[in-house]
């Protein structure tokens, strides 16, 4: 007996570093932060107008149609699979950066990475299928530790070897390329699970992770947002054994449907909820379009091939300062509702005045300077606004709220991409959509400030 409890006790481990490993190695990805470079420079030959017109837009229409159906196929096929086929599509992607030439080949490498991005739900979520709820929280903690880790540490990689071996953009496609291999080798031998959330939901006597209530700081909010997007509400009825297109498979599927709306409308009910969840998407959408598209403002204003550039150790910088200030909103004694709308805004107006700074300024390094204050303020913004919007939820649906505020970001961004970018809507010149980019992050804090009143 005392051996059955230990096996089941440690049964989570080796999916947890198995798991562990493939978010790392398929994080570490050397050449993202001189993406632009590479494609601007003498491998891809491509003018800035065709990558921000012609091929960055591909992504965001690719996400924004596949999230919501590899939602509920991750569910469906148990998660492995979902896993595997980001492995492949990793490999896909860089094989085609690699080696593809011309706009149309890079459009489908932006594609193939939508696929990428729309399967990272099935990397947060395997975990709640394969371990035992005492141990989720920890689990969680080390899946997004491991990823903070793996992205700096390329960057810092990175920029070493651009820096100080002149090595060329394309060798570090090539260290990518391994990496996301090494990331598809080990995912083969992550263990199939037995159940999923929705589909194949089995009875169990051990209750859901404790969410975060008014005892938790922001910190335990922002632990599990990475996990709240891809988790959600475990249904009562399972497709079983069931085979697709069964009359019992039609009636699960109805009944998680139903469901999933009913506990929607009720959560958005709440007016305090939808003000933060509105700002949340607002934000999120401004951040992902900034992140996106920085790279093309760099490069405008030092270009690659006449200045040497530090993205990498930008890059690098802004992500562990990010993950400090949002540990430190964690660790500090604060009545989070009483301050939360206040630091919220303050700190929304200083990402907007950050990206007046990163326009506006002719030196490259105040630009740099620039994006570090506005993605560490992000990500401690974003730290509140998920503890506040998660503070008042179950945690069956807390998980399904986010995934819904991420899906209206994407729509948000696409809009933006449509109108501001792509050559079908507007198709402004890059130093208007510079001005447009100012322009979208000067809406945050007027949003916040209506937020504010309507709360308080």
């Amino acid at each position: 007996m005392d051996s059955s409890r230990t096996s089941q006790s440690n049964s989570w481990i080796f999916p947890t570093v198995i798991l562990c490993l493939f978010g790392f190695f398929s994080l570490m990805r050397p050449s993202e932060p001189f993406l632009i470079p590479y494609l601007s420079g003498p491998n891809k030959n491509l003018t800035s107008t065709e990558i921000t017109n012609e091929i960055l837009p591909v992504w965001t229409y690719s996400y924004l149609a596949l999230l919501l159906p590899v939602f509920v196929l991750t569910d469906y096929v148990r998660y492995k699979p979902v896993i595997l086929l980001q492995g492949l599509s990793f490999i896909v992607t860089w094989l085609l950066l690699l080696f593809g030439q011309g706009v149309r080949a890079m459009q489908a490498v932006e594609f193939v990475f939508g696929i990428v991005s729309a399967t990272e739900v099935a990397y947060y979520a395997y975990i709640y299928s394969v371990v035992s709820p005492e141990h989720y929280q920890r689990v969680s903690g080390y899946c997004r530790s491991v990823t903070l880790v793996a992205y700096t540490a390329a960057s810092v990689l990175a920029q070493l070897l651009v820096s100080l071996a002149n090595l060329s953009y394309f060798y570090l496609n090539v260290m990518t390329l391994v990496s996301v291999s090494v990331a598809f080798f080990f995912s083969l031998f992550l263990p199939m699970p037995e159940r999923s959330m929705f589909f194949h939901a089995k009875p169990s006597k051990e209750g859901p992770p404790k969410p975060p209530g008014k005892d938790a700081g922001p910190g335990a909010a922002q632990e599990a947002q990475g996990t709240a997007q891809q988790e959600s509400r475990s249904i009562p009825g399972s497709l079983g054994a069931g085979p697709l297109g069964s009359p019992k498979t039609g009636n699960v599927l109805s009944r998680n449907f139903v469901q999933w709306f009913q506990d929607l409308k009720e959560c958005y009910s709440s007016e305090r909820l939808s003000y933060w969840s509105l700002w949340w998407a607002l934000s999120t959408a401004g951040f992902n379009q900034v992140v996106n598209y920085v790279q093309i403002l760099w490069d405008y204003k030092a270009p690659s091939q006449d200045s040497s550039i530090y993205n990498g150790a930008v890059e690098a910088i802004a992500t562990f300062g990010g993950a400090l200030a949002a540990f430190a909103v964690g660790h500090v004694t604060v009545d989070w509702d009483l301050l939360g709308e206040l630091a919220l805004a303050v700190f929304s107006v200083i990402s907007a005045g950050s990206l007046f700074l990163m326009h506006y300024t002719l030196s490259i390094w105040l630009s740099y300077a620039g994006y570090l204050i506005f993605k560490s303020s992000y990500m401690l913004l974003i730290t509140i606004a998920v503890f506040q919007i998660a503070v008042n939820l179950s945690v069956e649906r807390y998980a399904l709220v986010f995934g819904i505020n991420t899906f209206i970001a994407l729509v948000i961004q696409t809009i933006m991409t449509m109108v501001v970018v792509d050559p079908r809507g507007l198709n402004l010149a890059i130093s208007i959509q510079k001005n447009c980019m100012v322009v979208l992050g000067c809406y945050a804090p007027s949003l916040k400030l209506k937020i504010t009143t309507m709360i308080i």
